[in-house]
Order: structure tokens, then C-alpha cells, then sequence
């Protein structure tokens, strides 16, 4: 009964500090640095080497979050790798993890056992065991990050061979690193437990390995019953979890049994049954979103926790002397990744620039390194931890330094796809309408009443000569290129709004995002099938169904405020205008006295809405949603602009 009070309390104090470490991250991440960085810092200052709050004792009663944590790691590391997606770039991917794994993984080892001397807990050991500490390094420094490489091409919106190579190399690499490092583990544990290299041990080797792969597929099976349980959403996840962590407690409990009931021990590696069982419902179930979901819904949470306790597990002295040893380690590593990168592609034939920059994009490592790194402060305990704070101190080195390589090369070679900078203001407001029908003939009539010059874009000859609307300009083009929207003037307009069918609507948006930087862009989808690939664009989406219904919703909830909206009072509007005027930098809502009965409901500031209060303070490029009579707002939007 004690010991459950105790580790209650543990667990709630180290909930509060996990808080604390969410905030710290996001503070971290505002200066361009690592979020996990943030919270290995909360860990390390609230552990018991700084200011104690989180007690050794304490370590170990939290040890489960580690083990569930690794097994969402590996689980993650297995889904991401999805064959289809890779296999018209499989002989770079090949070729250049067989580069890296044979230059960085043997240049590492060498290091470490160079580097021994200089590690307290390395110097009085005996060759053979700090052989067996360099094989597990090496293995661990060998490994990526795909949840880094995955979040900054997300970022770029980059695309094109070379980064389809990258994303596989990386998401490959972690597969073979966890098998590389289950196989290494099981040689570590044979050179520290004296036990002779024979035919015997290569037979314990491969029953060990068999043993993973078979758990593995046993794994699977039991995520595909939770997967297609008709359960309630939630519990699913805490199933996977509890079963991730059920191999972890039955991986322990073989090695123990086995060391005390047999001459040798049997090393089964818990991450590796993960990452089988994660790569099969990628690979071979119709969960795989389902799963990639569930594992998007917990990792945050999860990962907070782990970096934030494996900060705490930090031996402070140790990370003092390591970082030398850090950062020599982190200069042998990049050179192992340069010559087998380099080597790998010119193999592969890959052109000559990517082969030259390709070892930019493989700096990082986050998530599968740390997890390796805790493995072996669990299964070697006494120096373990001493071991895992090198390891640590190498990773964070790697993730700060990772991030910038990586978005500098995708960008050097031209497959980075960002938001263009929008033309300055011309003084007149220009729209492009892309699609003849009824609502957007109705659209374009309206826009021209509030004074903007709009233009009709049609594909088709046969309907642009069926419309009867002398009062619009109707454009007729045959493409839909990037020469085409800019002889339409595509850049100076401050709205593309677009009717035709998803993928031409994707067409225009995506020249529009990339070369002109419009601020509005608008869709009337058919469906809501490609919802989240306009929504990354930034396109505000109308699909008429659930428009009908939200608008009828909002009728039932505020008919005056709806009605108001929708311009059912002839006298009022709404407008959104951009600050362009110097002079009112700085200078706050209540200052700008605007007519009592105009109402500044938002301010849009670097893609933020912020709500509008009188203390509220311009900036230049704030984007101003205003509601009031039209005269009025004509009258304050002069303000705005002078």
C-alpha cells in the first residue's frame, strides 16, 4: 500500500513538472531550437543533480513511461515505413544506407574505443568490454530521425526525387538500426557476460532474432483485433499502449528467468517486436491511417514525458566531460554520413549535386537514437546510464545542428515549394474567378458593387460564349500555367476564387501559393475528399452541403449577427483591410477613435487571428476584419492605407 501512495505521488508531481516541460519546449522552439531540446532541459533542471524535484528513486518508479515511450517510437518507426511509396527509389535508398552503415557505423566503433580513455566509466574497463560499449554506440549513432526529416519537409512542401530519396533513406535506416542494434545487443551481452563465440552463440543469435521477428507478427495480430474492435475510440489507444509496454515486461522477464535458470541468457529486443509489428500494419493491413492517427493522437503527450524524464536520468558530471567526447563523436559521424552518402550515390547513379549535399539531409536524430540510448541504460545497468548521457549529449548536438543542414539543402536543390511574398497593394483590389457558373457570375456582380475589378477566367470556348454578362470581363485560356495566371495578373490579385473541379482548383492555388503569395484564396469543393490538401495551402474551403447546414446552424444560434454577415442589412458590411499606414505602428485600438458604430472584430498577424481589445496594438501588415456601415469603413479603410 506505501509503495503504491509513493509512486502515486511520484506520478502526479512529475505530471506537474511535464506541464511545465511543454511550456519550456514551445518557449525553445520560438528561438528556432529543438522542442525535445526544451524538455530535456526541464528534465535536467528538475532532476535530482539541480534542484531535485524529481528524486532517483523517483527515475526508477517512472521507469514505465520509458518502455511505453520506446514502444511508440518503434511502432512509429515501423508505420512510417511504407514500401509502396518507396520502391521506384529503392536502389538510392539501398545503396546509400549501405554507404552510411559501412563508413559511419565501423568509424563510430573506432571512435568510441579511442575516445575510452577519456570516460570515467570507460577508463579501468578491460578491452573486451569496451568493445562491446563501442558496438552499441556505433549502432545508436547510425540512426535518424524521421519524425524531424518528416516535420521540415512538411514545412517546405518540398517534393522531387531527391527528397523522396531522403524520406526513405530515413525511414529506412531507423528499421535497420533497430535490427543492427537487437543484433549488437546480444553481442554486447555475450563479450560482458564472458560467454564464448562459438557456433553455439551463433545459433542463441539467430534463435534470438527468429524470436523477435515471429513476437513481432504475434504483435501484429494483436494490433489488428484492437484496430477493427468496434470499441470506443478512445480506449484503443490505451490498448496499444498497454500491449506496447506487455513487451517490454515480457522481454525483462525472459532475460531474468532465462539468466537464472539457464547457462545463457535470451535477449529478445523490445523494439525491434515493436517496429516489426508497427511495419506490418503499414504495410500489410487497411489500418494503416488508423494506426497513423492513434500514434499522431498519443505521441505528443508521450514524447513530453519521456524527454522530460530522460533529461532528469541525465548524470549531470558525466554530460560536463562528455561534451568534448560529443563533439568529436558528432565530427566522426558526419564524416562517416558524407563518405557513405557520397559513395552510395554515385553507386546509384544519382546526379553529382545530390551526392555532394545529400549527407546534409542526415544529420539529425531525435526519437529512435534516445530510445536506443535508454534501452541500454535499462538492459546494462551500472554504467548504462553514464553511457546513455554520451549518447544524449551526441543526439542533442545532432538535432540542433540537423535541422538547418537539412532545410538549407532542400532548398539549394530547388525542391522546396513555400508561400511566395505577395506584391505590395496597388491601390485597387483584383480578384480572378476561375469557372462560368451561375454562382460565380452572382459573385463577381457583387465584388464589382464593394469597387473591385474582377475577371472571369473560362477553359471553355463553347460556355464563355453562352454568357450573357456584358458587365464582366470573361477571360478564355487554354492552360492553366504559370504563364497564363500572370498574363492574368495573377500576382497583383488580392483574391483567386475557384469553381472548377479539385484538381485544376489544386492547380491554380498551388502557382498562386508558390509565385504569387495571394492572401485569399477561396474553393467551392464538390466534395470534401481533398479537404486537408487545400486547407495545407491555406484555401478557405466551401463544399455546399455542409456550408447549407453550418450557415442554417448559425440562423437557429445568432440570427441578427448571421443576417448582419450576409449583408441582409443593406447599410452594413464587413471588410477585411490591410495596416500599410507607418503611422499607426504601434498605436492601439482604443487610440484610433473609429466611428462608434464600426466594429474591428479580428486582427490577422503572421497567420495568427488575434481577438481585437482596446489595448491591442497595430503592426504594419496586420490584416483588420472590420464590420459597419459602408461609408464608414470606406472612410476608416482610408486610415489604414494612407
Amino acid at each position: 500500500m506505501e509503495n503504491i501512495l509513493t509512486s502515486s505521488i511520484y506520478i502526479a508531481s512529475f505530471t506537474i513538472i511535464a506541464f511545465a516541460s511543454k511550456q519550456i519546449g514551445t518557449l525553445f522552439n520560438r528561438f528556432k531550437l529543438p522542442l525535445i531540446s526544451g524538455f530535456l532541459f526541464t528534465g535536467l533542471i528538475a532532476g535530482p543533480y539541480v534542484l531535485g524535484l524529481i528524486q532517483v528513486e523517483a527515475i526508477e518508479r517512472l521507469r514505465f513511461i520509458d518502455e511505453i515511450a520506446l514502444a511508440v517510437i518503434a511502432f512509429a518507426a515501423g508505420n512510417e515505413l511504407y514500401i509502396k511509396e518507396l520502391r521506384d527509389r529503392m536502389r538510392s535508398i539501398s545503396w546509400i544506407i549501405a554507404g552510411q552503415i559501412i563508413f559511419t557505423f565501423p568509424l563510430t566503433v573506432i571512435a568510441v574505443l579511442l575516445l575510452a580513455d577519456f570516460l570515467p566509466f570507460m577508463e579501468s574497463m578491460p578491452f573486451q568490454n569496451r568493445l562491446a560499449i563501442a558496438l552499441l554506440g556505433g549502432a545508436i549513432l547510425v540512426a535518424r530521425s524521421p519524425s524531424s526529416a518528416i516535420a521540415i519537409v512538411n514545412e517546405l512542401r518540398a517534393r522531387g526525387p531527391f527528397t523522396k530519396t531522403i524520406l526513405g533513406v530515413t525511414m529506412v535506416m531507423d528499421v535497420v538500426v533497430i535490427i543492427l542494434f537487437g543484433i549488437n545487443s546480444s553481442v554486447a551481452d555475450s563479450l560482458l557476460t564472458n560467454l564464448p563465440f562459438n557456433l553455439g552463440f551463433v545459433a542463441l543469435l539467430v534463435f534470438e532474432l527468429s524470436a523477435s521477428i515471429g513476437l513481432g507478427y504475434l504483435l501484429y495480430r494483436g494490433l489488428l483485433f484492437i484496430l477493427s474492435a468496434k470499441i470506443h475510440q478512445y480506449l484503443k489507444p490505451a490498448l496499444i499502449l498497454v500491449l506496447g509496454y506487455g513487451v517490454f515486461l515480457f522481454s525483462a522477464y525472459l532475460r531474468e528467468i532465462t539468466h537464472r535458470e539457464l547457462p545463457f541468457e535470451i535477449l529478445i529486443e523490445p523494439l525491434l517486436i515493436c517496429m516489426i509489428g508497427g511495419f506490418l500494419i503499414s504495410s500489410f493491413s487497411n489500418y494503416r491511417d488508423d494506426f497513423s492517427r492513434i500514434l499522431h493522437r498519443v505521441a505528443p503527450v508521450i514524447y513530453i514525458l519521456f524527454f522530460t524524464l530522460t533529461g532528469a536520468s541525465l548524470a549531470l558530471d558525466v554530460l560536463f566531460a562528455a561534451w568534448p567526447i560529443a563533439l568529436a563523436l558528432f565530427a566522426v559521424r558526419l564524416l562517416g554520413i558524407f563518405v557513405g552518402s557520397f559513395s552510395g550515390g554515385v553507386i546509384a547513379k544519382d546526379p553529382m549535386p545530390h551526392n555532394r549535399l545529400g549527407w546534409m539531409a542526415y544529420v539529425t536524430q531525435a526519437g529512435v537514437g534516445l530510445g536506443l540510448a535508454k534501452e541500454v541504460a535499462v538492459e546494462f545497468p551500472g554504467w548504462g546510464e553514464a553511457f546513455a548521457t554520451v549518447v544524449i549529449a551526441v543526439i542533442v548536438v545532432n538535432q540542433i545542428v540537423g535541422p538547418p543542414f537539412f532545410k538549407w539543402v532542400i532548398n539549394r536543390v530547388g525542391e522546396s515549394h513555400l508561400r511566395a511574398t505577395p506584391a505590395a497593394f496597388d491601390g485597387v483590389r483584383d480578384a480572378l474567378i476561375f469557372g462560368l457558373r451561375p454562382q460565380s457570375i452572382t459573385l463577381a456582380r457583387q465584388l464589382q458593387r464593394h469597387d473591385w475589378q474582377v475577371k472571369l477566367v473560362c477553359l471553355d470556348a463553347s460556355e464563355a460564349s453562352k454568357v450573357d454578362a456584358p458587365d464582366i470581363e470573361v477571360e478564355l485560356v487554354n492552360t492553366l500555367d504559370l504563364e497564363t495566371l500572370q498574363a492574368l495578373d495573377g500576382a497583383h490579385a488580392d483574391a483567386i476564387v475557384s469553381f472548377l473541379p479539385n484538381d485544376l482548383s489544386y492547380q491554380v492555388f498551388e502557382i498562386a501559393y508558390e509565385h504569387f503569395g495571394t492572401n485569399t484564396l477561396v474553393a467551392r469543393l464538390r466534395d470534401c475528399i481533398d479537404y486537408e490538401r487545400f486547407q495545407k495551402l491555406g484555401v478557405l474551403v466551401v463544399e455546399p452541403q455542409t456550408a447549407v447546414i453550418s450557415l442554417l446552424e448559425h440562423f437557429v444560434r445568432a440570427p441578427v449577427g448571421t443576417s448582419l454577415l450576409l449583408g441582409r442589412d443593406e447599410d452594413q458590411s464587413m471588410i477585411d483591410q490591410e495596416v500599410r499606414n507607418p503611422n499607426l505602428t504601434g498605436l492601439t485600438l482604443r487610440d484610433l477613435r473609429l466611428p462608434l458604430d464600426v466594429l474591428v472584430l479580428s486582427i490577422e498577424r503572421d497567420r495568427h487571428t488575434l481577438v481585437a481589445r482596446g489595448f491591442t496594438k497595430f503592426e504594419m501588415g496586420d490584416r483588420v476584419t472590420m464590420v459597419g456601415p459602408r461609408k464608414k469603413l470606406e472612410e476608416v479603410a482610408l486610415r489604414f492605407d494612407a
